[in-house]
């Protein structure tokens, strides 16, 4: 009965109940939104690179290892050389690698020496493998792959040509202009730290830096190709101005011998023999090395950037409790107005602590049919913009989008409502005495 008399009450107040109905609608719909992204950023974050078991490079802290190879930020002190790779690549536990070549830029984006098999085995977001908007891999040594923003940014597109420069610096007076790349593919937009990299081949990188080199030993661990594909990669190498040859020549990126790599990025057989792989490379006597789990580096790395989520959370918080606020002064400030109401109520037979209960019931449907309403509004805005999300920010959501901590803020925000209301409720309560004092005079 009492719920019943709380809804015609509402009813009669309709302006201010749904104003106030649309303040804390939206003020808890900004906390589920603050709580979600919260959430799936950080495991977004943590998938900027997935099925990517181990990073070796030299030993120089697994943060910095993980920024120069993942993030393109800083560069390793040192590299490996080709013997270490080799005999990585022999390893019975390990199924891929892709060395990855850093230390140059252009225009300001950095520059990565690496092989085809980083377009056949680098994953991210929820195992997602990369993907061309145009064009393809490494056709010839001097290709180049270009990540979408640079592409765009710079106007770029399959077939032009660019000069990259030494060193990190956005300005350089070492450009390498002696040895143009030209753009075989541009990848399409990750989110991740892709979108703003150039790929280039590694006997590219090292023509471009010491000029032409011819090595018969193929990278990687494969053998050398017999005499009639040397001869057909010559005929090829002769012709590689015509653009039919190009577009349809099979290059082999990997069947180049570099002196040495920055990183090394290895995919396992069987991922439970990471660790074992980790501490064998670690404990290697032939050259100092350092391998790291990526998922353990970005969960660290995330600990450190972890004040701005619950900064934010925290500011959303202080919007509910505003909410929560107005919603109580809405109650106080309709009290005067009540008055008749209450007398009535008490005429027949309501007492003080009926008409206390009165208000937070009627407190706490408004709170109930927000909290509903934005669970319905949150879950249809996140399914719209989540094509928008991960291919502009790279945040992949994932399903179920309100987990535990949702409940907990759910249930949260009600017995705030709870508390919040005793102010209008005791006003009430004593006005109730008030009524019935006098009556019995």
């Amino acid at each position: 009965m009492l719920s019943t008399i709380a809804i015609e009450s509402l009813k009669r107040r309709k302006t201010t109940a749904i104003l106030t109905l649309l303040s804390i609608t939206i003020s808890i719909s900004l906390l589920l939104c603050v709580d979600i992204i919260r959430s799936q950023v950080k495991t977004s974050f943590t998938r900027t690179v997935s099925g990517v078991d181990l990073i070796v490079g030299a030993p120089s802290g697994q943060l910095n290892l993980l920024l120069s190879s993942v993030f393109n930020i800083g560069t390793p002190t040192k590299g490996i050389e080709y013997k270490s790779i080799a005999a990585l690549q022999s390893n019975k536990q390990v199924s891929w690698l892709i060395p990855l070549s850093l230390g140059d830029t252009h225009r300001g984006f950095r520059v990565v020496g690496t092989t085809n098999s980083f377009f056949d085995h680098f994953k991210y977001g929820d195992m997602q493998s990369l993907e061309m908007a145009a064009g393809s891999a490494f056709t010839q040594s001097l290709s180049t792959v270009v990540g979408a923003d640079i592409a765009k940014s710079l106007g770029y597109k399959v077939g032009d040509k660019i000069i990259i420069s030494h060193g990190l610096g956005s300005v350089s007076f070492n450009n390498h202009d002696d040895h143009p790349f030209t753009i075989s593919g541009i990848v399409k937009k990750t989110g991740t730290p892709v979108d703003k990299a150039v790929y280039v081949t590694l006997q590219g990188l090292e023509e471009a830096h010491t000029g032409p080199k011819h090595s018969p030993t193929s990278m990687l661990g494969r053998k050398p190709a017999d005499k009639a594909k040397e001869h057909e990669h010559e005929h090829e190498h002769e012709h590689e101005h015509d653009e039919h040859t190009e577009e349809h020549a099979a290059y082999n990126s990997e069947a180049f011998t570099p002196e040495s790599v920055s990183v090394v990025m290895l995919g396992l057989k069987h991922r439970v023999t990471a660790l074992q792989l980790q501490y064998q490379i670690n404990q290697s006597k032939n050259e100092p090395l350092m391998a790291i789990l990526p998922g353990m580096a970005l969960a660290e790395l995330w600990q450190i950037m972890g004040n701005v989520e619950s900064l934010l959370l925290g500011l959303s918080g202080l919007i509910v409790i505003c909410a929560l606020i107005g919603l109580a002064t809405m109650l106080l400030a309709t009290m005067r107005e009540r008055y008749q109401e209450i007398a009535v109520l008490r005429t027949i037979g309501a007492g003080p602590f009926t008409l206390l209960l009165l208000i937070q019931i009627e407190a706490m449907l408004l709170t109930i049919v927000s909290a509903a309403l934005s669970l319905g509004l949150v879950a249809g805005l996140m399914s719209a913009l989540k094509p928008w999300l991960s291919s502009t920010y790279g945040l992949f959501l994932s399903s179920p989008l309100f987990g535990q901590s949702s409940v907990i803020i759910i249930l949260l925000i009600l017995g705030c409502t709870y508390l919040v209301s005793l102010f209008p409720a005791v006003a009430a309560y004593r006005r109730g005495l008030h009524a019935g004092l006098n009556a019995n005079s």
